[in-house]
This record gives C-alpha cells, structure tokens and sequence, in this order.
C-alpha cells in the first residue's frame, strides 16, 4: 500500500489528521502534495483551520474528507463542459 492510500484510508475511516501526523504516521515527506494528490484523484479533502484558544496558542488545523458543495460540484462540470479540463 501506497503512503497516498494510507492517508486515503485514514481519511475515509472518519480520522481527521494534521500535517505533522501524516509526516510521522505515514513516513511522508511532504504531506501537503500527498493530500494535492488525494484531492486530484478526485476527493474533497478539507482543512479544517485551527482555532486560537483563550491562551493565545493556536490549535493545529486538520485534514478531514467530506461532502463537496454543489458550488464545486457545477464549477467542475463547467470547467469539463469548456474543455479547461
């Protein structure tokens, strides 16, 4: 199995992961081009943003596969529809 399938099984498993998780579970170099990768495979692939807590220390943001909006969805088909793609 790939390190891009491992990542990809994590995510469908429900787990949402930082970058700093997918480079030390999964031996990855570069997470942020694995998750490129996924995402051009076709996957919505989302970061959820870390928030700031009362403490002033930022919480890590995580990657997480979802549901695309229709946005996305009718943008991909006018980008195939135009030829873009």
């Amino acid at each position: 199995m790939t390190q891009k399938e491992m990542v990809l099984a994590a995510l469908m498993n429900g787990e949402e992961l930082t970058a700093k998780q997918i480079k030390s579970r999964f031996n990855v170099g570069n997470p942020y081009a694995v998750i490129q990768n996924i995402r051009f495979d076709g996957y919505a692939v989302y970061l959820n943003e870390g928030k700031t807590d009362s403490r002033g220390r930022t919480r890590a943001s995580k990657y997480r596969l979802g549901t695309p909006s229709r946005a996305v969805v009718a943008a991909g088909y006018r980008a195939l529809a135009s030829g873009a793609v």
